[in-house]
């Protein structure tokens, strides 16, 4: 991000920018099967009790009709529409699939829940939906995008065995790389700058990459991480081996592709078709790109969002068609200033032949208090760029109308940023705001020292 003195803006309408389309008049739909909201319960004569017998075990055993396999394991009850506000004695209970073994690190790569965010839902009277990326086997949304981009390269027969990947990347996309090319048998080379978290750059020295910090300086410098990591792919081709090959997480299209493929099939299955609105900042601009296009097709009535942080340049050009930045985000992994090649065609404008046709700034003051709300109301530890993408969903809920669905991502745990965002002495450095149990020390109960005196051996 470039310096600049962030301004305070409330979650609403403001600094907003839509194309309007048409609006489709639906009430809230019914839930669905499967992990979106509610509240599992085991069936039995009583919520609570739990029944794993075996198929036809009784006449009303829903499991008959059933593969064998099925026969082995517990059923669970779904209640898919608790804590929704529904009224109990109209639930249509469903029944979850159980989840198949996956096998190896590679097959666990997506097929992540949604999750209702209860509080952001209830303020706005929409139906507001996290997908939990953070899931992931590698813990974010960039596991995605680091497999596809390395099985395209194995397609395309430029990474040959024991070669070496070579990426820049604010930590994520990295993590990816790196763990994936474990899986695989690869070498990974990641080039990070010195302002990302410490917390990531320790994920990256553990899962077995070799990690390049360079100065943090505006991709028109040519020793920007992203340009450096391009020209060391380019040495390490010529000396290694195994040869070498650059992700180019940014302008590879197999970035946006993994999230046209996989997470907008989930996202439209998960729904049921029933969504109004997806809204997420851009990194390299793949998955606004890949969900969006995805979702666009299945219903052109779908609105694509864009939740921006300050010091990013993409509101003012989605706004006016100018790259230009103002302020500044504490936020990692998200905030662009060029128009990337994952962004070119599906990511651009509705109006200049993209999806994307409302677009919002979320700043830092607006987003903490949400991460820091979802931890302490609702138990999900995250990071910064998932409170901008929720502020974002805030907005275009605000904007739509009660009685919408509207799905985001949640990228990673925050416990890749405890330093940063978790940190007292840094919010006050930044002038940010932090919540009173954030203080070390701070107790919300008094708890009594229960010692007993032990006495001394003889």
């Amino acid at each position: 991000m470039e310096s600049g003195t962030a301004t305070e803006t409330p979650i609403g309408p403001h600094n907003c920018h839509h194309e309007q389309g048409p609006k489709e008049e639906e009430a809230v739909p019914p839930r669905r099967a499967g992990p979106v909201s509610g509240d599992a319960r085991p069936i039995g004569r009583e919520r609570g009790t739990c029944r794993a017998g075996r198929a036809g075990r009784a006449n009303s055993d829903p499991r008959e009709g059933l593969a064998p396999e099925a026969d082995q394991l517990p059923l669970w009850e779904w209640d898919s529409t608790a804590g929704l506000g529904s009224d109990r004695s109209q639930q249509q209970q469903q029944h979850r699939a159980v989840q198949p073994v996956r096998k190896g690190f590679i097959d666990s790569v997506g097929n992540t829940p949604l999750i209702r965010l209860n509080k952001v839902s209830e303020l706005t009277g929409c139906e507001i939906y996290g997908k939990a990326e953070f899931l992931n086997p590698g813990g974010s949304v960039k596991d995605r995008a680091a497999l596809y981009i390395i099985k395209d390269a194995e397609e395309k027969g430029i990474l040959k065995p024991g070669g070496v990947i070579v990426e820049g990347t604010a930590g994520n996309t990295g993590i990816g790389l790196a763990l994936v090319a474990n899986a695989k048998g690869y070498k990974t080379v990641i080039v990070i700058p010195k302002t990302q978290s410490q917390e990531k750059k320790d994920m990256l020295r553990i899962a077995g990459a070799t990690l390049v910090e360079v100065p943090a300086v505006p991709y028109k410098n040519p020793n920007n991480y992203v340009r450096y990591s391009g020209r060391l792919a380019e040495a390490l081709a010529q000396s290694h081996p195994g040869g070498a090959i650059w992700g180019n997480q940014f302008d590879n299209v197999a970035n946006r592709r993994a999230h046209y493929e996989t997470t907008g099939p989930e996202i439209w299955e998960q729904t049921g078709g029933r969504i109004d609105g997806f809204v997420c900042a851009i990194g390299t601009g793949g998955t606004l790109a890949g969900v969006g296009k995805y979702l666009k097709e299945k219903n052109p009535n779908v609105r694509i969002g864009m939740a921006d942080p300050m010091g990013a340049c993409m509101y003012n050009y989605y706004a006016s068609g100018v790259l230009e930045s103002s302020g500044n985000s504490i936020s990692e992994g998200i905030g662009q200033g060029r128009v990337t090649a994952n962004l070119e065609g599906w990511g651009l404008p509705a109006r200049d032949g993209g999806v994307v046709d409302f677009w919002c700034q979320v700043t830092d003051e607006e987003a903490l208090p949400l991460v820091y709300d979802l931890l302490k109301e609702e138990g999900f530890c995250m990071g910064g760029s998932t409170g901008i993408n929720i502020g974002g969903a805030v907005k275009l809920a605000k904007e739509l109308g009660p009685g919408h669905t509207i799905v985001t991502i949640l990228c990673d745990l925050g416990t890749r940023y405890q330093g940063k965002i978790f940190n007292v002495d840094f919010l006050k450095s930044k002038n940010l705001p932090y919540p009173q149990w954030l203080e070390p020390g701070f107790k919300d109960i008094d708890v009594p020292e229960v010692f007993e005196e032990v006495p001394p051996a003889p």
